[in-house]
């Protein structure tokens, strides 16, 4: 394992899991039992973002990965009114429409020498969200004392679509595949 692969994608449909498993596809990476570990990029590893993950091994084979992920379904919505307090108003011609937010999964990376590190983060407003990612590998690194000034961020996001749900991942792929059984 030298190389770790960062893909991402999108899905929609009419289950969260669905969704989940059309984003696991934009990204291929949908044919793998996807087991999920801390954030420590390994010393030897080289990191690398790519449209979608390559052939890692056969479909069913276990794959290691750090995941950020965030699902939005149909009754996710968000009420602002007016001054931006809920209860602010009660009057219905003072409240904002309601609106679907936007779904967000982002991933980011600092390396140098020896060891680095990942970082996951959704939300709902990608450039918080890579705000957020700067923020935790600036905490993550000054609390082992590590130099790690190469840093990379991959976001996805979409707008929520009504009636559906839609979820967004960023995934990093620790090298191959391996056998489960």
């Amino acid at each position: 394992m030298n190389t770790i692969h960062v893909a991402g994608g999108v899905g929609v449909a009419d289950t969260a899991m669905a969704s989940y498993d059309a984003a696991l596809a934009d990204a291929n990476l949908h044919n793998y039992n996807l087991v999920a570990v801390s954030s420590v990029v390994p010393a030897e590893a080289t990191v690398t973002s790519v449209d979608e993950a390559p052939d890692l091994g056969p479909a069913g084979n276990r794959l290691t990965v750090v995941e950020a992920r965030r699902t939005l379904g149909p009754k996710d919505e968000v009420d602002f009114r007016e001054g931006g307090r809920a209860g602010a108003e009660d009057a219905e011609s003072k409240r904002a429409p309601r609106r679907r937010p936007d779904v967000a999964a982002g991933l980011g990376w600092a390396t140098g020498p020896g060891p680095g590190l990942f970082y996951e983060v959704t939300g709902e407003d990608p450039d918080d969200v890579r705000a957020r990612i700067e923020s935790g590998l600036d905490a993550g690194s000054d609390l082992r004392d590590w130099d790690l000034p190469d840093r990379s961020f991959r976001v996805e996001s979409a707008a929520a679509e009504p009636e559906r749900y839609t979820t967004a991942v960023v995934i990093a792929a620790y090298g191959e595949s391996e056998s489960i059984l």
